[in-house]
């Protein structure tokens, strides 16, 4: 069974930073493009960065230069550096593979006050 386990979340001021971690089991983790999605409350979950097997990357526009992506293959790890932190991003993030089809993990919760 696939698990896919994030953290590093936790409540920082407006402009701090935090690092999430996200630990996959699958098997093949190398050959998946990963994601990082949020959903802020009331609304839906949304990607927010993605990077592909070969470590390109994209951002949403209200992220980009803000936050940064990246993966280590051997030890099945995604990570989302982020900075720059608005009360805006207050969500909880997840992570998954794109298209997101495995299940969902319990996300980290993430909340930026003003």
């Amino acid at each position: 069974q696939v698990q896919l386990m994030e953290s590093g979340g936790g409540l920082v001021q407006a402009g701090g930073s935090l690092r999430l971690s996200c630990a996959a089991s699958r098997s093949d983790f190398s050959s998946n493009a990963m994601g990082w999605y949020r959903r802020a409350p009331g609304a839906q979950r949304e990607l927010v960065a993605e990077i592909a097997q070969g470590r390109s990357t994209n951002y949403r526009d209200s992220v980009k230069g803000r936050f940064t992506i990246s993966r280590d293959n051997g030890k099945k790890m995604v990570y989302l550096q982020m900075n720059s932190l608005k009360p805006e991003d207050t969500a909880v993030y997840y992570c998954n593979i794109i298209p997101p089809i495995l299940s969902w993990g319990q996300g980290t919760q993430v909340t930026v006050s003003s």
